[in-house]
C-alpha cells in the first residue's frame, strides 16, 4: 500500500510539473520555416510587423501578460522610428514631386491656352480678307456676293418684261401708226379728189 501511495503521488507530481511546465514556456517550438523567422536578427531585418512578431516570440509569458526586454524595446523603437522618418522623407519628395507636376501642369494648361487664342487669330486669318479695303469674312462676302446676284438676276428679269412690254406696246403704236397712215392718206386722196373736182 505504501508503494501505491508513493506511486500515486508521483504520477501526480509529474503530471502537475508537466501542465506548470507547459503553461510557462512557449507555446511550440519554431519549425524550421519559422526558424528563419524568428532568428537572432529578427529584431533588425524584415518588415516591422515581422519584428513585432519576433518580439512577441522572445518575450516571456506571465499569465496575460508579456515581458519584454528593455534593449529588445529599444530596438524596436529605433526601427519604427527609423521606418517613420524614412517614410516621411518619401512623403515629401512625392509632395515636391506632386508640386513640381502640379507647376508643370499649370505651365501646360498657359501654354495650350496660348495654342488655343493662336489658333483662333490664325482661322480668323484664313476665314477673312480685305473686300474694298474692309476686312470681310468668307460667309459675310459670300452673302454680299449672293445678294449681289440677286439683285443684277431681279433687275434682269425687270429689265427682260420691261423691254417685252415696250416691245408689245411699240408694236401696238406702229401698228396704229400703220393704219393711222393708210387712213390719213385715204383722207387726203379724197380730199384731193373732192377739190379737184
Amino acid at each position: 500500500m505504501h508503494i501505491l501511495k508513493s506511486l500515486i503521488i508521483t504520477v501526480s507530481l509529474l503530471c502537475a510539473q508537466q501542465q506548470f511546465a507547459s503553461a510557462q514556456a512557449p507555446v511550440a517550438q519554431p519549425t524550421t520555416a519559422s526558424a528563419n523567422k524568428f532568428g537572432p536578427e529578427g529584431l533588425s531585418k524584415g518588415s516591422l510587423a515581422n519584428q513585432f512578431d519576433h518580439l512577441n516570440y522572445i518575450s516571456k509569458n506571465n499569465y496575460d501578460f508579456k515581458m519584454v526586454r528593455k534593449t529588445n524595446l529599444e530596438i524596436i523603437k529605433k526601427n519604427v522610428v527609423d521606418t517613420v522618418s524614412k517614410l516621411q522623407k518619401e512623403i515629401n519628395t512625392l509632395k515636391s514631386a506632386s508640386s513640381n507636376y502640379g507647376s508643370t501642369t499649370k505651365g501646360l494648361q498657359d501654354s495650350v491656352q496660348i495654342l488655343k487664342d493662336q489658333l483662333a487669330q490664325e482661322q480668323e486669318k484664313v476665314d477673312s480678307f480685305s473686300f474694298l479695303g474692309i476686312n470681310t469674312t468668307k460667309s459675310a462676302y459670300s452673302s454680299i456676293v449672293w445678294i449681289i446676284i440677286a439683285v443684277l438676276l431681279i433687275s434682269t428679269v425687270t429689265f427682260l418684261f420691261s423691254y417685252r412690254k415696250a416691245k408689245v406696246i411699240l408694236m401696238n403704236i406702229k401698228k396704229q401708226q400703220i393704219k393711222h397712215k393708210k387712213s390719213l392718206r385715204y383722207s387726203v386722196k379724197k380730199h384731193l379728189k373732192k377739190n379737184k373736182l
